[in-house]
């Protein structure tokens, strides 16, 4: 009978064995996938992952890569998964301001400004604005100075009772989804700064004015997704949101990066944001 040897097994099980198998049987349980679903994912055996769930068999670096890749653990995560198995980090951290990611940033720049006149933005893991274009500038107008203070925070702007919150006409709907956001990434991400700023905002009141509103003036949510209803001089715009991510990253920084786009639900919120920026722009065409 031919023996197969899966990664390095020791006797007693050695210190990295028992560290990175807790993590990996966690990861597998979060995604509801049983021992042997995960091997035949990976092409290993139910008996391999046990062995390395329980510390008995030290998986080799390609294997801790290759369950990672299967359970979907975040970039930032697997370092954590390697490191806990005894190797170094894979995927390195660039700063945002490093020359290395000066094609990325204008990159970004150019997309979101092809949104225009719908918002957009980048944002980074705790939800600092990295990028925006003119769509969201308006939308911040009448905000007050001190929230607009670098580094903007996308959640802190839009939960703050002086914030957006005030002008959002589904604050509590809004709200809500929001920080299910929030909960869903503090599951996957072990960041003390994310809990911060969670516990942060959700601790900031609701403002009587949008929850008037809200009660008053019950609001008919598309089919297709939950809009964002908010006042703008005079008019309440109403947007739906979608995210994008990166494919495949092989960079924490950029594998944590998110852009938001506010796209148009109605025919007045179309008509309004274009009918405004060619007003912006016969105004500085006059100037």
């Amino acid at each position: 009978m031919a023996l197969v040897a899966y990664g390095t097994t020791a006797s007693p099980a050695s210190s990295a064995a028992r560290d990175v198998g807790p993590l990996l049987r966690s990861w597998r349980e979060r995604r509801r996938i049983s021992q042997l679903e995960l091997a035949l994912r990976a092409d290993s055996s139910a008996r391999h992952i046990s062995f390395v769930e329980t510390g008995r068999s030290r998986p080799s670096e390609e294997m801790v890569l290759r369950l990672a890749e299967h359970l979907e653990v975040p970039v930032r995560e697997r370092n954590a998964l390697l490191v806990a198995a005894g190797y170094a980090p894979r995927f390195r951290q660039t700063p945002m301001d490093d020359p290395a990611l000066g094609p990325l940033r204008e990159g970004l720049d150019r997309l979101i400004r092809g949104y225009e006149p719908y918002p957009a933005l980048v944002v980074d893991a705790t939800y600092d604005v990295v990028s925006a274009n003119r769509g969201v500038t308006m939308l911040l107008e009448g905000v007050p100075e001190r929230l607009l203070a670098p580094p903007l925070n996308a959640m802190r702007l839009t939960l703050h009772p002086e914030g957006l919150a005030r002008r959002i006409r589904n604050l509590r709907e809004w709200r809500g989804h929001l920080l299910a956001q929030m909960e869903r990434q503090l599951a996957l991400h072990r960041s003390a700064a994310l809990r911060e700023l969670y516990e942060e905002v959700a601790a900031y009141p609701v403002p009587r004015g949008g929850a008037r509103e809200a009660a008053r003036a019950p609001v008919e949510v598309p089919y297709f997704a939950l809009p964002m209803r908010i006042e703008h001089d005079g008019r309440v715009l109403s947007f739906v949101s979608s995210i994008s991510t990166f494919n495949s990253p092989m960079d924490v920084t950029v594998a944590e990066l998110a852009i938001e786009t506010f796209l148009p639900a109605d025919p007045a919120t179309v008509e309004y944001l274009h009918s405004s920026w060619a007003g912006e722009h016969r105004e500085a065409g006059r100037e």
